[in-house]
């Protein structure tokens, strides 16, 4: 394990705070960029996760982000009483469920993706691209056609409005919760693929799949699997990215995707903790440069990704084929 990387991201911490000044004003940003970064990383995982065990570039990502966004607006939608509630347990009962909708639906989705669209370029890239960005746009007019063109509002529930108050910092809570959800599936993604026998049949079955397929697994299962639970992540990312913009459109989707890939890049396609480390260094750069030069936040990411590129070209993680 290369610990190097992950001074990175307290490295960028540490260094703004003599430009920032205030310590209550440094640990606010920080954490709402920690927060962004958890957020960005749940969707990107799900991508990562796609590449780096079926060697697919699925530029249709984008779609799963926001059909996870729009089931959570109707879901929570019928559950007016819980999210009107003050409680955060009660609000939860209602977040929950929204999630755990929107993860069903989008793997659902991605079950006929992968068998319609995906499937018939495996192994060639520029078809893979192409293909994938023509779903996405048809995912993008279907939702339309559901929920309408229009922005639909997706208001946090009430308990987890307002702000933690850390000495004279303000946190808020649903950035607190975010980080919690991000370190959750982080560690889950770990655990099942170094510590379970379906991760090793998985990785196993990248290295050689011939050689699996004769002990007798059936190695194009547990691939569609994989990018089963790639789509619902990005469903996950979806309800998460609408209740921190407050907000969801069709093109949402279309929108991060950008980000996405840079946060891959930086980390290493196909490395799950290399997508943490960038997602992490995106969200904290985005709100520092924020705060400190708002001109430059237009390009600060792109400038993160040249210079870890300069250092490390196959990214921090690179995973080698």
């Amino acid at each position: 394990m290369d610990w190097k990387p992950l001074a990175l991201v307290p490295l960028l911490a540490l260094s703004v705070l003599p430009f920032i000044g205030s310590a209550s004003t440094w640990v606010t940003l920080t954490v709402a960029g920690l927060a962004m970064g958890m957020i960005v990383f749940i969707i990107a995982s799900g991508l990562t996760l796609v590449f780096g065990l079926m060697d697919i570039l699925n530029f249709g990502h984008g779609v799963f982000i926001a059909l996870g966004a729009f089931v959570a607006t109707s879901v929570l939608g019928s559950m007016a009483d819980y999210t009107a509630s003050g409680s955060l347990w009660t609000n939860l009962m209602a977040v929950f469920p929204a999630m755990v909708v929107a993860m069903l639906v989008a793997a659902a989705v991605g079950l006929a993706f992968e068998r319609f669209i995906v499937r018939p370029v495996y192994g060639n890239h520029l078809k893979q691209i192409l293909i994938t960005m023509g779903g996405m746009i048809i995912g993008e007019e279907l939702i339309k056609v559901i929920w309408g063109p229009l922005q639909i509002p997706l208001p946090l529930p009430q308990g987890m409005r307002g702000a933690l108050l850390l000495g004279d910092a303000a946190v808020e809570k649903y950035r607190v919760l975010a980080v919690l959800v991000g370190l959750l599936v982080f560690g889950a993604l770990l655990w099942v693929l170094t510590r379970t026998k379906i991760g090793l049949l998985i990785r196993a079955g990248v290295q050689d799949r011939e050689m699996v397929e004769s002990l007798g697994y059936r190695i194009r299962s547990l691939f569609i699997g994989v990018f089963m639970v790639g789509s619902a992540l990005a469903g996950l990312g979806g309800v998460m990215w609408g209740l921190y913009q407050q907000n969801v459109v069709p093109q949402m989707g279309a929108q991060v995707n950008v980000l996405i890939f840079i946060v891959l890049i930086i980390g290493g396609l196909g490395s799950t903790t290399g997508a943490l480390i960038g997602a992490l260094l995106v969200g904290l750069m985005a709100n520092y440069t924020g705060f400190l030069l708002p001109k430059v936040a237009l390009f600060s990411n792109i400038a993160l990704m040249m210079a870890v590129l300069l250092w490390r070209p196959q990214g921090i993680y690179g995973v080698s084929r």
